[in-house]
């Protein structure tokens, strides 16, 4: 058997699952790979139906609270996203601020944590994007005590990114994860690159993890697992999954999923992991299809691609 891709889609609902691998397919390849590729859709167990074929995904991967950020023509202060994405979002809908100080309003530590990653993030948004293969401070989301942090991730999570929540809270990660573990089982032996968004990133990592499955490739896109409060979740502490040759960690400076955008300092051998800084268009930054046609992104997988297939 020739060689295998594996997509594993992020949060939210999507379209029915052969137009979603034929949309990965050509962001990533530009054109429908047939049988080369597969697509891990676990979609289903979170949702009764699929989009429409003619609707765009109203989440992209997302947080609900993250679907309208402003275009070009309309910025907003970082006070004035901040307050919007953990105020009015986030009480709105019916969450409760954690105990203690962090109330999750703008002038928290949380909130200050925010306004000062939206500005850092403009702020190198106005440079190139670099391939970032050394160590660089971490970005850690919440500042605060491991137990404080925790609590504080779970009630965040449940309240914006929802299918998170079910993952790691709901009792929901077993199958999920099952789904790609059938997929894996279906490619037997097969030369593998494994692709995968937001918290497909976190699914394919665990089971790559937990497995051992010898892969060429690791490609994760919009990924929180450099953040620290995703990886206090893990089922193990942070590290190159044993069959992993080669992974490749791709992330815009704006993608507030993303929130750490370097893996290479937590997760050893480093030499095996390349941090790629690249610019994703999409209205939140997240968004599947630009991260995917981006020529770093595609550049990496193409070329192992033609190098398993051979002449």
């Amino acid at each position: 058997m020739g060689p295998r891709v594996i997509y594993v889609h992020g949060n939210g609902n999507k379209v029915r699952a052969e137009l979603l691998k034929s949309q990965w397919d050509r962001a990533l390849f530009g054109r429908d790979m047939g049988e080369v590729s597969r697509m891990a859709y676990w979609a289903p167990l979170r949702y009764d139906t699929p989009l429409p074929d003619s609707e765009p995904d109203p989440l992209d991967g997302a947080p609900e609270a993250f679907q309208e950020l402003p275009g070009p023509a309309a910025v907003e202060a970082p006070e004035e996203f901040v307050a919007r994405t953990l105020g009015e979002s986030w009480f709105e809908s019916g969450g409760a601020a954690p105990e203690g100080p962090w109330t999750g309003e703008a002038g928290d530590p949380l909130g200050r944590w925010l306004r000062d990653m939206t500005y850092l993030a403009d702020t190198l948004a106005e440079g190139p994007p670099a391939q970032g293969p050394g160590p660089e401070p971490g970005l850690e989301a919440l500042p605060l005590p491991a137990p404080a942090r925790k609590a504080v991730f779970r009630i965040l999570v449940k309240h914006t990114f929802k299918d998170v929540h079910a993952y790691f809270f709901g009792g929901a990660g077993p199958a999920i994860r099952d789904v790609l573990r059938a997929e894996l089982d279906a490619v037997g032996d097969a030369p593998l690159l494994v692709v995968g968004h937001s918290l497909g990133s976190i699914v394919a990592y665990e089971v790559l993890a937990e497995t051992r499955r010898e892969t060429e490739l690791f490609v994760t896109v919009g990924s929180p697992l450099a953040v620290k409060e995703v990886q206090d979740h893990l089922a193990a502490p942070p590290a190159v999954p044993a069959g992993v040759r080669v992974w490749r960690n791709a992330s815009d400076l704006r993608d507030l999923v993303a929130l750490d955008h370097t893996l290479r300092p937590e997760y050893a051998p480093q030499e095996r992991i390349t941090d790629l800084l690249v610019v994703n268009d999409s209205p939140n930054h997240h968004g599947i299809a630009p991260y995917l046609a981006d020529a770093q992104v595609r550049g990496a997988c193409q070329e192992v691609l033609d190098r398993l297939a051979g002449p």
